[in-house]
């Protein structure tokens, strides 16, 4: 089968868009309550995470889902979360009774800058008392995110050191786009040979047909 130039275009533009690579998002639904999070999801292992559920283990008027009913929190420490492979980029929706730092670190266990910290001090919500605890003009679950070209390995989030301080839901992530091969620098000139010759063969059919 012979493909157009317009067919070949149409198959570098699908080439190209495959290549892309897609968020995953991870919204710890399906976890029971007080599940001590580790390596339940392909390609991440979570340190000092533990699973809470609405209505149980969590104070949902305080601190409440983004979505659905669980999120993660940090238990005993500041959460790590390491990636088999790099990712290019990680966010999430935070609520928290301590500020927080989000720091990444690349394949080598080298800290990449910069340190991402919350807007707020506290942005829990009220619970049904009224008791609001959260600083003036925050809201729960605030979005924080970082990204690295050069590729993120681990993540550490912070709040108070002895743990028990945030909620994490909807954590999200983008994998490292894989590194294209390298391009021939001769096949630019053969390229471009092989499509004016293209093109005079096509003239002179096209020429060749209007006399006939």
């Amino acid at each position: 089968m012979r493909l157009s130039w317009p067919a070949v275009s149409i198959l570098v533009v699908f080439a190209v868009a495959g290549s892309l690579q897609a968020d995953v998002v991870i919204d710890f639904e399906g976890l029971s309550d007080s599940t001590t999070l580790t390596d339940q999801y392909t390609g991440l292992t979570f340190t000092n995470a533990i699973v809470l559920s609405a209505g149980i283990g969590l104070n949902e008027f305080e601190v409440p889902p983004r979505s659905g009913t669980n999120v993660v929190s940090d238990n005993n420490g500041a959460m790590v979360i390491d990636f088999a492979s790099p990712i290019q980029s990680f966010a999430g929706y935070f609520t928290y009774y301590e500020a927080l730092t989000i720091q990444a670190f690349d394949e080598a266990l080298s800290p990449l800058s910069p340190i991402v910290q919350s807007m707020y001090n506290i942005n829990v919500g009220c619970d049904p008392g009224p008791v609001c605890l959260g600083d003036t003009g925050s809201n729960p679950n605030e979005y924080l995110s970082l990204a690295s070209l050069g590729g993120i390995s681990r993540i550490i989030i912070t709040g108070d050191p002895s743990g028990g301080s945030f909620a994490l839901d909807d954590l999200t992530y983008v994998p490292a786009a894989p590194v294209p091969e390298p391009v021939d620098v001769i096949s630019l000139p053969v390229f471009l040979s092989a499509l004016l010759v293209y093109r005079q063969i096509r003239i002179r059919t096209t020429n060749t047909q209007a006399k006939a």
